[in-house]
């Protein structure tokens, strides 16, 4: 199974109506960015790419486009955040994963919302198809409890031996609860026995990251949250020095993870500017289909292995977009 196996359909996005009116000479626009961060952010919620794909639509940062960023390393903070960006009258909220978006629909049923990704969307009851979502939030679908029994798949393929497998998720977040049922599913077909390793905020990742020890786990994955990828660092630490191959989503890689498999994020950055182009010349997110992309990244870091003293099975490496040596 290479990154394509995922089969996710027609990419409605490409057959949307063209540009429903020009902008506005003189308007400023105003972006309401919720997230889930550090308390003091070093660097913005965008990236370079995103910024140069907004100006080559026209949308110049600090000329006709202000981005409002509001984050929290609590998720129970995020609904007062989300309120506060709707009394500031914000065009357009923008969201990375479900604990933000959620908390934005429930400050508002007007303002757009677009998220960056969300695993379960439909499910979750934020709308009311993928093509039609049908109210004021569209966005991309992540496909997270497909990507997490390929993420169980792939440690299979590592370690042919294994028994064990120590899961970091946040039970404090309900759309997780898919991607624990479908990782335990892919365990059960794959002879892995899970230990949960479960954690509720940003006090208990340390104690998490312990149980993990006490379970002798012969290798680690992450549910993929807010509060996850906000402790990325630490969790890659502990797996390192627990001696325990582990598999992530995102950019674990470049930080001394092991492995990743994870939707492509220049896809993501794209995405997300597409939306928005779209939102500030006039059309509604109801009749913006989620998109759910079709480019997978798989990342593998040889430095670790190396310290880990595993060998990468060559089939591994083959299908592997990014190898860091």
């Amino acid at each position: 199974m290479n990154r394509r196996d995922i089969s996710v359909g027609l990419f409605a996005l490409v057959v949307l109506p063209q540009v429903m009116r020009a902008q506005e000479p003189g308007r400023i626009y105003r972006i309401g960015w919720l997230d889930v961060g550090p308390p003091e952010p070093t660097q913005a919620p965008y990236s370079p790419e995103w910024v140069q794909g907004m100006a080559k639509l026209g949308w110049i940062l600090d000329t006709n486009l202000v981005v409002v960023y509001r984050h929290t390393d609590r998720t129970e903070r995020l609904p007062a955040l989300a309120a506060e960006l709707v009394r500031l009258n914000v065009d357009v909220i923008v969201t990375y994963a479900a604990p933000q978006t959620e908390a934005a629909k429930q400050a508002t049923g007007t303002i757009p919302i677009v998220f960056m990704v969300h695993g379960d969307p439909l499910g979750r009851g934020l709308i009311a198809s993928l093509a039609r979502p049908g109210g004021n939030i569209t966005g991309s679908s992540q496909m997270l409890p497909e990507l997490c029994v390929k993420r169980v798949q792939l440690l299979r393929e590592l370690l042919p031996g294994a028994l064990r497998i120590a899961v970091l998720w946040n039970v404090a977040n309900p759309a997780k609860l898919r991607d624990w049922e479908a990782t335990q599913q892919a365990a059960r077909d794959l002879a892995f026995k899970l230990e949960p390793c479960h954690f509720t905020g940003p006090d208990d990742v340390q104690a998490a990251c312990q149980m993990a020890l006490k379970a002798r786990a012969d290798a680690l994955m992450t549910l993929e949250d807010p509060l996850t990828w906000l402790f990325r660092s630490t969790i890659v630490d502990f797996a390192a020095s627990a001696r325990l191959p582990a598999i992530y989503s995102g950019e674990y890689a470049q930080i001394g993870g092991l492995m990743c498999y994870s939707i492509n994020g220049h896809e993501l950055h794209r995405l997300n500017v597409y939306y928005l182009d779209k939102i500030f010349r006039g059309a509604k997110p109801a009749d913006l289909p989620v998109a759910q992309p079709m480019v997978f990244t798989l990342a593998v870091n040889l430095k670790t292995a190396k310290a880990l003293d595993l060998t990468i099975p060559k089939h591994i490496l083959t299908r592997a977009e990014v190898i860091i040596s």
